[in-house]
């Protein structure tokens, strides 16, 4: 019987096991530029043990920034230091995709160099605030994208893509969920476009599609993966067609031969079956759990062939030989949000091994 702990073959990569660390974002890139320091590289490293990372969310271009303090791919300086996080995580054995994330209408001048602002599928400003340098602040309405600004967004999503490569990155995740830009092109409040960039279910799914075509024609489709999030409403986020629009989606993605598909349940198991029919290669989940931690008795899910693979988020921050205490049966320490994210800046927690 297939069980988490078993190799897996992701399009050619060699993986030790189906655990995934989930993308998760840290607001740690307090080298020049919004680049990674060794404080990265070490919070990586410590957690190689995962069959697959995917990184924390990476932003293609300048006006993709939507968080303080996160990591870029746009420059050579941040091509550089991410070369020292992933040479780490290769010399434990490791394998780690880079997530890139433009976060869209989500975010804040004040994060923005050029007096650029926001950009977002349409005008529309999302309900809530964002963290900034001089605390929290109202988010803003978004400048539309024009179709040239499409065009030369799709283009620094590939850029960025190539640049991970030369970074030393295994791969590339789009980051197509959580209400971020490739998101809102997906959503019917974000996007109210009458051109071919939306109105239409062919219209909103565009874009996620010509992402991932241009990213597959620069460095090759086996290393691609996309992370969906159906029926997901964060950031102001809404959806009355899930049932339509992420099938239709998964069927003009199929095709492209990507690595694999790495979806966030929000609950509906059906929909998660349905989109597992449809894809022909890997399938990840992270499987809908709140209010607790995915935990152990979702590696079931792989048992019985719900998932390929499997991602975890939460317990990987408290637990960074989380695979090891899988397998052991625990224990597990509980994640400490407040450290982790908002307080003390030390980049990761030195938590006790599985020994101790």
């Amino acid at each position: 019987m297939t069980n988490a702990f078993d190799a897996y073959d992701l399009a050619g990569t060699k993986l030790a096991n189906r655990i995934v660390m989930a993308p998760m974002t840290r607001s740690r890139a307090h080298g020049p530029g919004n680049s990674p320091t060794d404080l990265n590289a070490t919070y990586y490293a410590q957690r190689a043990t995962a069959g697959l990372i995917v990184s924390e969310g990476i932003q293609p271009s300048v006006v993709g920034q939507g968080y303080t303090d996160t990591p870029g791919l746009h420059s050579e300086e941040q091509v550089t230091a991410w070369r020292r996080v992933t040479d780490a995580v290769h010399a434990e054995g490791g394998v780690i995709f880079a997530q890139l994330m433009h976060s869209g209408r989500i975010g804040h001048p004040s994060l923005l160099p050029d007096d650029l602002i926001p950009v977002a599928p349409s005008a529309v400003r999302a309900s809530g605030q964002v963290h900034t340098h001089n605390g929290m602040q109202d988010l803003v309405t978004p400048h539309e994208l024009t179709e040239a600004e499409i065009a030369g967004t799709i283009a620094d999503f590939a850029s960025a893509a190539r640049n991970a490569i030369a970074a030393g990155f295994d791969g590339v995740e789009i980051h197509g969920a959580n209400g971020y830009l490739v998101h809102q092109f997906l959503s019917d409040n974000a996007n109210q476009r009458t051109d071919g960039w939306g109105g239409t279910t062919e219209g909103r799914i565009r874009f996620a599609v010509e992402v991932a075509t241009a990213i597959a024609a620069a460095i090759g489709a086996d290393k691609l993966g996309i992370r969906l999030s159906p029926n997901n409403p964060y950031n102001d986020i809404t959806e009355t067609d899930t049932g339509e629009i992420y099938p239709a989606l998964v069927s003009r993605l199929a095709p492209l031969g990507l690595a694999y598909l790495h979806l966030v349940e929000s609950g509906d198991r059906e929909l998660t079956r349905r989109l597992r029919a449809q894809w022909p290669g890997t399938f990840i989940l992270n499987p809908a759990t709140l209010p607790r931690y995915t935990g152990p008795q979702e590696l079931a899910l792989i048992e019985d062939g719900t998932t390929d693979l499997l991602s975890y988020g939460g317990l990987f921050i408290a637990n960074p030989d989380l695979p090891a205490r899988l397998a052991a049966g625990g224990p597990y320490n509980t994640p400490d949000y407040g450290k982790a994210f908002g307080g003390d800046h030390t980049g990761y927690i030195d938590y006790p091994s599985l020994s101790a």
